[in-house]
């Protein structure tokens, strides 16, 4: 099983560097966040399985954080951490899809068992892909390359492979071609040009196999984007 890496968004310097402490001895891989902003950015751009997020921030605060994430990363579980007076802003976010919420203090035992038990919990999250199996071969994104029964082969270039590795990391839910450009080709979708998704797909439809007209393994889904085929209605 994969390291699960957590970030922890939190202003107070002794409270974060203890929860970072604390995950870090259990086994969990690690990212932190100091303020809002630094916080929002790591939140949609890094690779990570869950996030702590601390409620009051300097700069945007936790639950603008929280509406973010829930706008590009539907899946991902959070984490809350409030105090104890904050009882209005803890139903806020749970109403902004928090997973749940730790009330400060709070001790490392409850808090570890709050994180074993979303990250057990939290469906469709994303997983490690390796292999992705397509009609008649299989895509091996470690090796960057597409192998069929009958013996022929497609090489993926890097960037082929991260996208369908994302595709498949991210089961049950259309990736929009913004998403896309921000998570697979790390850039500012903001006027970017989306028609690169479109010619990467096609390519990679071509060493699949997947026949544009009737696609069985990368799905176009109206207005909304692209997704791995057998999980929800098509083109």
């Amino acid at each position: 099983m994969s390291m699960k890496r957590i970030l922890v968004i939190e202003d107070d310097a002794a409270i974060r560097r203890g929860i970072v402490d604390a995950l870090q001895f259990h086994g969990y891989g690690t990212m932190e966040a100091a303020d809002g902003e630094s916080g929002l950015e790591a939140a949609v751009r890094c690779e990570c399985d869950l996030i702590l997020l601390d409620l009051v921030l300097p700069g945007p605060d936790g639950l603008e954080i929280l509406k973010q994430v829930r706008i590009g990363r539907p899946t991902l579980p959070v984490i809350i951490l409030t105090a104890r007076g904050e009882e209005e802003d803890r139903v806020s976010g749970l109403r902004l899809g928090a997973d749940d919420y730790v009330v400060k203090p709070f001790s490392v035992k409850e808090l570890l068992a709050r994180v074993e038990a979303v990250l057990r919990r939290t469906p469709g999250r994303p997983c490690e892909a390796g292999e992705v199996r397509v009609p008649g071969g299989v895509a091996d994104l470690a090796r960057c390359e597409v192998r069929f029964e009958d013996g022929e082969r497609h090489e993926l270039s890097e960037r082929e492979a991260d996208l369908l590795r994302y595709l498949a990391r991210n089961p049950g839910r259309p990736i929009s071609r913004d998403e896309l450009l921000l998570r697979v080709w790390r850039i500012d979708p903001g006027g970017s040009d989306t028609r690169t998704i479109d010619m990467h797909v096609v390519r990679l439809r071509e060493k699949l196999r997947d026949d544009p007209s009737d696609p069985r393994v990368i799905i176009t889904v109206r207005g909304r984007g692209y997704m791995l085929a057998g999980r929800e209605g098509g083109q």
